[in-house]
């Protein structure tokens, strides 16, 4: 294997997530970059035809993603290598019917989807994108749209009418405080239908505003990626968690040659933030069913040949990880505190917030010495409550052998995110010893 560029690989993953305001657009960029390296898609309600070395790809509810390099031996002798990680991240989402006007102001009506940090929302350039169905004649029509241009606003309160704000900790009521400005009443009409209408136009799609079936649209933050830092070491992004780490899952993949053994693939999952319980999410049947059909294209024919692929197969749940934060060291476990730039950190938790044990501890450890990288560990302190992952949800649905991992990382959960250029490179450098 070559090495890893570090800029190189800062630059692709900040270009991957500015092409990714939603899961929607995330899938189409993922799927973008299969086909590039000759990745060919498959569909769910097709026969599929699949030959050793063949490079696909299936997506479901176009927020989620698996793509499969088959290997060169059958999978219920060699089994699979996975990663899987998330392409949702805590935001706003427009409800059904979210025109409101109130106090001679346009606004929209939001969702808090997952756990958001609020008050970054506050004062952002906001703007809108997804997917928006349009009557054809028949099933509806999905498009994926997106605004590219300051839109919206969540305005803070000035500190003259919340004089305790600095002291007392700012207090937000989702419902009555997170509402965006859209326009002003005495400017004009700002009618939320007539705007995707444009939208749509723009990308050469006919409609009228009473074509719009129904639409999936989040809030993003117009604001570009960016690099900071005295040496330029860190990267500054929205969807971070967990964007980055789809990306160095793909990308790992994607650097892979001629096929190995073993059946190596990528599962990019919706819904993690919330909880997973959806089709298309970890807790639903969307790996399983891919590779249940991947055996039974790719196999002996044995009626057992499924669960001995599972046996033989392992999976890399890559999930984004609590570095150190200096102005709060206290609320990390005092020998458990992972540095930004420092490598990836492999997750433990024994009440199974996190599916690592120390088999598959060591096992990711192997990996990180083969590709010359030191890995860290994170451990939430004992009297604090710990976040979960795919990883516990993919291992119980499969029985699969399973490590939490992540990229050690600042401000989760905020509208702009904090991680370091030269854990990008490592992760991806671990991912492909683990896919060769």
């Amino acid at each position: 294997m070559s090495p890893i560029d570090t800029e190189t690989t800062a630059k692709d993953v900040l270009a991957y997530i500015d092409a990714s305001p939603t899961p929607y657009h995330a899938v189409r960029e993922t799927a973008r970059r299969l086909s590039q390296q000759g990745y060919r898609a498959l569909d769910e309600r097709e026969p599929w035809s699949l030959q050793p070395g063949d490079r696909v790809y299936i997506t479901r509810g176009d927020t989620s993603i698996a793509a499969f390099h088959l290997g060169t031996a059958p999978v219920d002798r060699a089994g699979f290598r996975l990663v899987g990680s998330h392409t949702d991240s805590p935001n706003l989402r427009l409800k059904p019917n979210p025109t409101i006007s109130k106090n001679g102001y346009h606004q929209l009506g939001v969702e808090i989807y997952g756990g958001v940090l609020l008050s970054t929302w506050l004062d952002r350039d906001l703007s809108l994108a997804g997917r928006v169905l349009v009557h054809a004649g028949g099933r509806p029509a999905a498009h994926l749209v997106d605004f590219r241009r300051p839109l919206l606003r969540v305005p803070n309160l000035a500190i003259h009418l919340n004089r305790g704000v600095n002291t007392e900790g700012l207090k937000l009521n989702a419902q009555e405080h997170m509402v965006p400005v859209l326009g002003l009443e005495s400017a004009g009409p700002a009618d939320l239908r007539t705007l995707l209408v444009r939208e749509l136009t723009s990308a050469g799609v006919r409609a009228e505003p009473g074509d719009i079936l129904g639409y999936d649209l989040c809030l993003y933050d117009t604001q570009p990626s960016a690099r900071s830092g005295a040496n330029g070491e860190f990267l500054h992004a929205p969807r971070l968690d967990n964007l980055a780490s789809c990306h160095s899952a793909l990308s790992a993949l994607l650097a892979m040659g001629r096929a190995c053994e073993a059946t190596c693939g990528v599962v990019l999952y919706d819904h993690e933030e919330v909880g997973s319980r959806s089709a298309q999410g970890a807790a639903g049947t969307f790996l399983r069913d891919c590779l249940q059909r991947l055996v039974l294209g790719h196999s002996d024919g044995r009626p057992d040949a499924y669960h001995r692929a599972i046996r033989n197969s392992f999976l890399v749940s890559a999930d984004m990880a609590h570095a150190v934060h200096p102005n709060y060291a206290s609320l990390h476990e005092p020998k458990h505190q992972p540095l930004m730039g420092g490598g990836p950190v492999i997750k433990s938790n024994v009440n199974q917030s996190y599916a690592t044990d120390g088999e598959s501890w060591a096992y990711f450890a192997g990996l990180c010495r083969e590709a010359g990288v030191t890995p860290q560990h994170f451990v939430t302190r004992t009297d604090l409550g710990c976040g979960s992952t795919i990883g516990p949800i993919t291992a119980a649905e499969l029985g699969i052998r399973t490590v939490d991992v992540g990229s050690p990382m600042l401000s989760m959960h905020s509208i702009r995110e904090l991680a370091s250029a030269a854990d990008v490179a490592a992760m991806i450098a671990v991912l492909q010893r683990f896919f060769s």
